[in-house]
């Protein structure tokens, strides 16, 4: 048997190769368009203008809605090793679903509103995005730690630590350092005086994008080990 069919592992490998095509294609597209710089552009600046921004919102969406997949299955892997060992709080793994669900709704609203075209409301998704994707990483690194040893190795509870502390630390500067930028163009020059916030800005945005991509690329492991059913029941 393939890999990718042991139990419900293709929803995360699909997720992580999806969510890295959206940003890498979206980017090429851009750059080859000459609509962005080379170095650094916000993930958002990639997908601005058409052809790519059409690309960047098809490919965002479908991503939300894998991600909205692969949340609920991992909901309620968590939920069956509650049950059989009672070592995760049902609210805990109730609220990290919830604020998943939350970063799905901002991959959703950054999808169909682009940053040139209504700003704010693009804005709010995005930031709903990274806020509720970084708790929700940070509410299954301790659930991990909680369901180990019947759930994920000693190894991956710690590589998942690691990559949501990486995404907090980088969350902040990203949010912080975009205050300070005063110019909303898609092309900058190094002597503008508010390139040094933009760069570090941008540079976080990337890390704590491709951060949540890898914290999924440790689901793959836990999901060959279960399938999900659905129950038909006829009601005379």
């Amino acid at each position: 048997m393939f890999w990718f069919r042991q139990g419900l592992c293709f929803l995360p490998a699909f997720l992580v190769i999806w969510s890295s095509s959206t940003f890498i294609i979206s980017y090429i597209i851009a750059l080859f368009r000459r609509d962005v710089d080379i170095i650094f552009p916000y993930i958002s600046d990639t997908g601005a203008l058409p052809p790519e921004s059409c690309i960047f919102g098809l490919m965002t969406f479908i991503s939300a809605c894998a991600g909205i997949a692969t949340i609920y299955a991992r909901y309620k892997l968590v939920e069956k090793l509650s049950v059989d060992t009672r070592v995760v709080s049902p609210h805990l793994n109730k609220t990290a679903l919830v604020v998943g669900m939350f970063s799905c709704l901002g991959m959703c609203v950054v999808a169909t509103f682009q940053e040139t075209t209504v700003t704010v409301v693009h804005d709010i998704g995005a930031l709903l995005f990274f806020v509720s994707g970084v708790l929700y990483i940070i509410f299954q690194s301790l659930i991990s730690y909680h369901v180990y040893p019947f759930g994920s190795s000693l190894g991956v509870c710690r590589a998942r630590v690691a990559i949501a502390t990486l995404a907090s630390f980088a969350f902040f500067p990203t949010v912080i350092c975009a205050n300070f930028v005063k110019k909303a163009t898609l092309h900058r020059k190094t002597g503008d005086e508010d390139y040094p916030f933009y760069l570090a800005s941008a540079i976080c945005e990337w890390i704590v994008a491709f951060s949540f991509i890898c914290f999924f690329l440790t689901y793959i492991e836990d999901f060959k080990l279960f399938t999900l059913r659905v129950k038909t029941e006829y009601e005379e």
